[in-house]
C-alpha cells in the first residue's frame, strides 16, 4: 500500500513538472508584441480606432455594414474566410473598392489545426483574395482568437502579422447579447488606438448592424477617425514583422 501511495505521488510530480515546463516555454503576450509579431491594440494619443469584422463576408450584413461604414467615412478590416470569399467575389471586390482592408481568417474556419493545414488554410485564403483583388493580405487573425506558439511561428514565417483585439472590446456580438450592450461596451470602453472585434457573418447579425447605428456617430462624435489596422500600425509606428 505505501509503495503505491509513493508510485501514485511520483506520477503526480512527474505531471505537474511536465505541465510546468509546457506553460514556462509557452511565450506570452508581452514577448509577442516586443518581437512584432502579434498586435493587439497600439499606444497612441490620437484618437484612432480600428473596426474589425470576422467570418464574412455575408450577402446580407457585409453589405449592410459597408453602407454604414460608407456613411461616416470610416475604413475597417475584414478578416475574410476563404471559402466564403470565393461564394461571394462580388462583395469582396467591393469591400476593396471602398477602401477596406481585406485580411486572413483561413479558408475553412477551423478551431483546431495542424501546422501544416495551417499553411495550406492560409495559402489558399490568400489565393483566393489574390485572385478577386490582384492583392493578397498580410495579416491573419487566429479562429477563435486561440493561439500557442506554434500557430504564431507558423503564421510569422509564412509572412503574416497575427492581429487579434483589445481585450475589453471584444463585442461577442455572436452571442446577440442585446443592441444595447454592444453599444455600450464600444462607446463606454473605446480609448485611442484600440481594435475592436465584429462579426459580419457565422449567424444573425442584425444587432451588430443596428448596434453600428448608433456607434458610428457615437465616436465620431468623441472625436475618434477610423482607420484600418495597416494604418493603425503605419501612423503609430508600430513594429511589422512580415
Amino acid at each position: 500500500m505505501k509503495f503505491l501511495s509513493l508510485k501514485i505521488v511520483f506520477v503526480l510530480i512527474l505531471l505537474f513538472s511536465i505541465t510546468y515546463v509546457a506553460l514556462a516555454t509557452e511565450k506570452g503576450r508581452p514577448y509577442y508584441e516586443e518581437k512584432g509579431y502579434v498586435l493587439w491594440e497600439v499606444k497612441t494619443d490620437e484618437k484612432l480606432i480600428a473596426l474589425t469584422f470576422d467570418d464574412g463576408p455575408d450577402k446580407t450584413y457585409t453589405a449592410q455594414i459597408l453602407d454604414l461604414l460608407a456613411q461616416y467615412d470610416a475604413k475597417s478590416t475584414f478578416f475574410v474566410i476563404g471559402e466564403r470569399a470565393e461564394k461571394f467575389p462580388d462583395l469582396v471586390r467591393r469591400l476593396d473598392d471602398d477602401g477596406h482592408e481585406i485580411a486572413n481568417h483561413t479558408y475553412t474556419h477551423p478551431y483546431s489545426t495542424t501546422t501544416d493545414n495551417l499553411k495550406q488554410e492560409l495559402k489558399k485564403t490568400n489565393d483566393v483574395i489574390r485572385d478577386i483583388t490582384g492583392t493578397a493580405p498580410f495579416l491573419y487573425r487566429p479562429v477563435g482568437g486561440s493561439y500557442n506558439e506554434r500557430m504564431i511561428n507558423t503564421a510569422v514565417q509564412s509572412g503574416y502579422k497575427v492581429v487579434m483585439w483589445s481585450w475589453h472590446l471584444d463585442t461577442k456580438d455572436w452571442k446577440r447579447p442585446g443592441v444595447q450592450n454592444i453599444v455600450s461596451m464600444v462607446t463606454s470602453g473605446a480609448k485611442p488606438g484600440n481594435i475592436v472585434l465584429f462579426h459580419d457573418a457565422g449567424g444573425d447579425r442584425s444587432q451588430t448592424v443596428a448596434a453600428l447605428k448608433q456607434i458610428l456617430p457615437a465616436l465620431q462624435k468623441q472625436g475618434y477617425t477610423f482607420v484600418t489596422v495597416s494604418e493603425l500600425m503605419d501612423r503609430t509606428s508600430v513594429k511589422v514583422h512580415h
